[in-house]
């Protein structure tokens, strides 16, 4: 068995049309999974999978979701189990932050949305996989999180909660499916170059500020984060569950 092989698995993974998802996608086509892009627009959905396909013929499955629509986040897994026979890895990346600001000024709308969209649509879709995964007694569910959960902020206070809860969520779950063999463990990246983020980093002020501290002293890239996506997927990781893995140039130390 090769540590990292993931030849024949399939992967679904939110918010992949760019950013952190597009190169963990990237890099799990590459190590032989089947990818299933999924994200909001159909065009950056459909540009994402057949470039993945472009260099490992019909790995990629382009099939639009939002994430806050329970029936197309169904509709994502039908049409992957319908393709791909089975889903084996799930990574939950997709993320909403509406709002920057004290926690004093966010309405009811902006908090809902941060929840809904970073705990509970992660809870949907982990219930509508996981079945399947522990009756054949294997599976990988991954869920991107942030170093915000595990600190307080002026700025992105709500984010930061609902990425604390996604800690506890994976906590939880490896509790209730490690008996059966499913695994269940974050990424926690620090800050990264993605335009999720773009408000964190473009003014080159606020981002000298940010990385002058790090032992690193740089921002991550996308592609940084994805080597730990497939570590979780892969068979190197069968002993780890309800951890958390930070990826954040040294930020939290």
């Amino acid at each position: 068995m090769q540590l990292f092989d993931l030849s024949g698995k399939t992967a679904i993974i939110t918010g992949s049309s760019r950013g952190i998802g597009q190169a963990i996608a990237e890099r799990m086509a590459e190590h032989g999974a089947n990818v299933v892009i999924s994200a909001r627009k159909p065009e950056a959905v459909h540009a994402v999978a057949d470039a993945i396909n472009a260099r490992y013929p019909g790995r990629a499955l382009a099939q639009p979701a939002n994430i806050a629509d329970k029936a197309a986040l169904q509709t994502l897994v039908d049409a992957t189990v319908e393709r791909f026979g089975q889903v084996d890895i799930l990574v939950c990346n997709a993320a909403s932050n509406p709002y920057a600001g004290p926690m004093r000024g966010i309405g009811d709308d902006q908090f809902t949305k941060i929840l809904q969209n970073n705990v509970i649509s992660n809870h949907w879709l982990i219930q509508m996989v996981a079945p399947a995964m522990l009756d054949r007694k294997e599976g990988s569910i991954i869920i991107v999180s942030s170093i915000g959960g595990l600190r307080g902020s002026s700025l992105i206070g709500a984010y930061n909660i609902s990425k604390a809860a996604d800690f506890q969520l994976a906590r939880n779950l490896a509790v209730e499916y490690g008996p059966a063999g499913v695994r269940v463990n974050c990424i926690a990246p620090g800050l990264i170059q993605t335009e999720f983020a773009r408000y964190l980093w473009e003014d080159e002020e606020r981002l000298r500020q940010t990385t002058g501290p790090l032992p690193m002293r740089r921002i991550g890239q996308p592609d940084e984060i994805a080597g730990a996506a497939v570590f979780l997927a892969a068979p190197a990781s069968a002993y780890m569950t309800g951890q958390t893995i930070v990826v954040d140039g040294g930020a939290t130390v």
